[in-house]
């Protein structure tokens, strides 16, 4: 089933459920399962895998219409958890916590495995329609671009790390990246922004279980907000801006897709339009 999201004029009469009902998902990373949503956001799929019992496949559900996922799409996975591994056509890439893997078009066979069941890795999917076919490619954390962003006078230091991206792993128009706000900093994306030509999706993670994040959203002078936990999506259609403050630190990760891949491309909003 698709997930509609509602436009800007609707969005601005919703209640608090409602808001949270269109433009955050919860409950991905369930214990053995694959979990995927389909989202009305430049078609993207989110998921999550968590293999625990034994390895666990990336099937095409029917309303996919596809032989296999990747048919006609390309993949981003990032593991969010312990050590585990996915294999692609036979070939088994190992993946620590914050190691990403970007699927080409094209892989029929997608499996997923933990090192161990009692600690399990846990692999947050993000999916994009590709018109084009791109190697599959595995990032390190350790080799993703790093650039440090914001000050400590303005609470918004941050690591931002690039995965898949232009000058990065190459793909069709998905962009993925994790920023990590560093100690004593809980601000994300602020001054806020928007993408007139693409869609943003955030997961946010490794928050604390006592601490939640505020994520603005909405149409700059018409913002809202959705309190989130870890492990859970805020959506972000080009319309509305999406920046964050925790309670304490905390990391998301950045998905992109839409008309183009440049970074730089997106609507700075002043301050003093803020609402």
């Amino acid at each position: 089933m698709m997930h509609y999201l509602p436009g800007p004029a609707e969005t601005r009469r919703m209640t608090t459920s409602e808001l949270r009902a269109a433009f955050l998902l919860e409950d991905l990373f369930r214990p053995g399962e694959v979990t995927l949503r389909f989202v009305d956001l430049d078609r993207a799929v989110v998921g999550a895998v968590v293999p625990t019992d034994g390895p666990l496949s990336l099937d095409a559900p029917e309303a996919m219409a596809a032989e296999y996922f990747t048919e006609r799409r390309e993949l981003g996975i990032l593991n969010v958890g312990a050590a585990g591994s996915v294999t692609v056509d036979g070939e088994r890439f190992a993946l620590q916590t914050r190691d990403v893997l970007y699927v080409g078009r094209g892989s029929r066979d997608i499996r997923f495995e933990s090192d161990d069941a009692s600690s399990p890795a846990l692999f947050y999917l993000i999916s994009y329609p590709a018109h084009a076919s791109h190697p599959t490619t595995l990032v390190r954390e350790a080799d993703a671009e790093a650039n440090e962003l914001g000050s400590q006078e303005t609470a918004n230091r941050r690591i931002l790390r690039k995965y898949i991206h232009p000058n990065g792993v190459t793909s069709a128009q998905l962009v993925m990246g994790v920023t990590e706000l560093l100690e004593g900093n809980v601000w994300n994306t602020m001054p806020s922004h928007t993408h007139a030509r693409r869609t943003e999706i955030y997961l946010y993670f490794q928050v604390p279980q006592d601490s939640v994040v505020i994520h603005l959203m909405g149409e700059p002078d018409e913002s809202r907000h959705l309190v989130m936990r870890d492990e859970q999506v805020a959506l972000s259609p080009g319309w509305s801006i999406h920046s964050g403050c925790g309670t304490r630190g905390y990391t998301f990760c950045w998905a992109m897709g839409g008309e183009n891949q440049v970074f730089a491309d997106m609507q700075a909003v002043a301050m003093d339009t803020l609402r």
